[in-house]
């Protein structure tokens, strides 16, 4: 089957990896090594042999930027850290999206898509984002439980909740019809509250259940990007899949996407043509026996290539 012409990529395609062994937004140990399994276990030539050409300068070293004194501003954990880091991995996205590259940015934890989707929207400013995630990640500071910023990343980029000054690079540039999540089935109270009053879009596994996977993707492009003209940006928390599939993972919630349901997804997005930025975030290799890092690794691996072109026949 030939390869869709990416609408938005000069050719030759280039992906950029960006490596962000990142953990500040969540209190796990060991997400931070996500990034660096995917690349060992040879994502780069991966890439290669589906005829991409693939710029990786190695991982992002984020030491300098850690804050020495990082207290918690109201409920927010590591708030400089987070910050700090994201608006630096923003720019470095903006960049490579600007030079006609598509970013894949490996996590690390879900804060970081305050920064690659903010770095997406600079340079594509009508992109819309596809959420695949366990998780909405929609909390803001006065609904948050935990403090975790992985828990809250799209508040801050659509401007939701209180603002504070250490995020203020942060533009509320995603609009609350440019979202669509997958794959939901963990969700606060508030967060509810927030997805309702704001109109935003989510198919639950419910969803996935009654309609199936096809259908379910079909349906969250038509809500945002109906012409299938915009650039796609595709933020995918590995969670999102049942933990039987990908168990090496900081908060896994049973009854997930199948395998073949995680990839059809990818798979899907990548055939409109339309995807500019894609994230694979919380791949978590200290919380499991090695064979399941091995697997999980090994699915996070998968997932990119099936989003940038690999197809079963």
């Amino acid at each position: 089957m030939s390869t869709p012409a990416n609408k938005f990529l000069p050719s030759p395609k280039t992906a950029a990896i960006v490596g962000c062994p990142f953990r500040g937004g969540q209190p796990k140990l060991g997400v931070d090594k996500g990034p660096i399994h995917l690349v060992e276990a040879g994502l780069v030539s991966q890439l290669e042999e589906l005829g991409w050409k693939v710029q990786f300068d190695g991982h992002h070293q984020f030491e300098s930027l850690a804050a020495e004194s990082d207290p918690p501003i109201g409920k927010l954990k590591n708030p400089r850290l987070v910050s700090k880091v994201c608006e630096s991995v923003a720019q470095a996205v903006g960049g490579h999206a600007k030079a006609g590259q598509l970013p894949v940015t490996l996590g690390g934890d879900h804060s970081l898509a305050m920064g690659t989707i903010s770095g997406t929207l600079d340079a594509y400013p009508d992109a819309c984002v596809v959420w695949v995630d366990a998780h909405a990640d929609i909390n803001t500071s006065e609904t948050t439980d935990s403090g975790n910023i992985h828990g809250m990343p799209v508040s801050f980029l659509m401007g939701l909740g209180e603002k504070y000054s250490e995020f203020s690079w942060i533009k509320p540039a995603l609009r609350t019809d440019r979202i669509v999540y997958i794959g939901l089935r963990d969700i606060d109270s508030g967060e509810k509250r927030l997805l309702r009053e704001n109109g935003i879009k989510a198919f639950s596994m419910h969803e996935v259940d009654r309609y199936g996977i096809g259908r379910v993707v079909e349906m969250a492009l038509d809500h945002v990007n109906p012409k299938r003209d915009r650039p796609v940006h595709l933020s995918f928390d590995v969670d999102a899949l049942d933990p039987s599939v990908a168990p090496s993972t900081g908060t896994p919630v049973r009854g997930g996407l199948t395998f073949r349901e995680g990839h059809y997804i990818c798979e899907a997005i990548h055939e409109t043509g339309l995807l500019v930025a894609l994230d694979l975030m919380e791949v978590n290799p200290s919380l499991a026996d090695a064979e399941s890092v091995r697997q999980t690794v090994a699915v996070g691996c998968s997932l990119v290539r099936s989003a940038l072109g690999e197809t079963l026949l």
